[in-house]
């Protein structure tokens, strides 16, 4: 999320038009298209922050600005020239770094939370516990995950939560 990305796609000799077709998770299709005996381009709902990378008679790469949630699903470039249709499929997932926090309840127990990340973050204590994570997915497609700590023994005083993410790691230790 954030990120730029730039998809690939080469030109062939003798091309005839050049079409870029995105079909999102959520949300309507896009389709970029050139055709270079006229010169022209034509897209049809896309979004703001994706386009040719740079002129399409020159490079038919796709760039795609400020990745969002909305950008993830099937992106498919189409060559047609004189030897024929080229195809080059990508499936874009986008990553979102969750937001790891470690807290304490009104009970006094740990709690540790991954919110909106995507994939889900997994969630470990540093000192074995009886807590199963809790998992609660958003209708943007990230999910929260929560923990609390539950001791196997009564003189933990201080713990750790490890988040771990594929965006990057995260430690933090409280005593509550």
């Amino acid at each position: 999320v954030g990120d730029s990305s730039v998809l690939d796609c080469h030109l062939k000799n003798g091309v005839t038009m050049v079409t870029w077709k995105f079909s999102p998770l959520i949300g309507a299709p896009c389709t970029l298209g050139y055709r270079p005996d006229t010169n022209t381009t034509n897209r049809t709902t896309c979004s703001d922050n994706m386009n040719w990378k740079s002129r399409p008679d020159l490079d038919a790469s796709l760039e795609i600005w400020h990745v969002g949630i909305a950008q993830e699903g099937n992106y498919t470039c189409e060559v047609v020239s004189v030897d024929g249709s080229f195809h080059k499929e990508y499936y874009l997932t986008v990553l979102v770094p969750p937001r790891p926090s470690l807290y304490c309840d009104d009970h006094g127990s740990p709690v540790c939370e991954a919110a909106v990340g995507k994939p889900p973050a997994r969630v470990w204590w540093v000192l074995e516990s009886n807590s199963t994570p809790e998992k609660e997915g958003h209708d943007n497609g990230t999910v929260t995950v929560l923990s609390r700590f539950t001791a196997r023994s009564t003189n933990v005083t201080n713990t750790t939560c490890m988040v771990f993410h594929p965006t990057g790691n995260w430690s933090q230790s409280i005593a509550c």
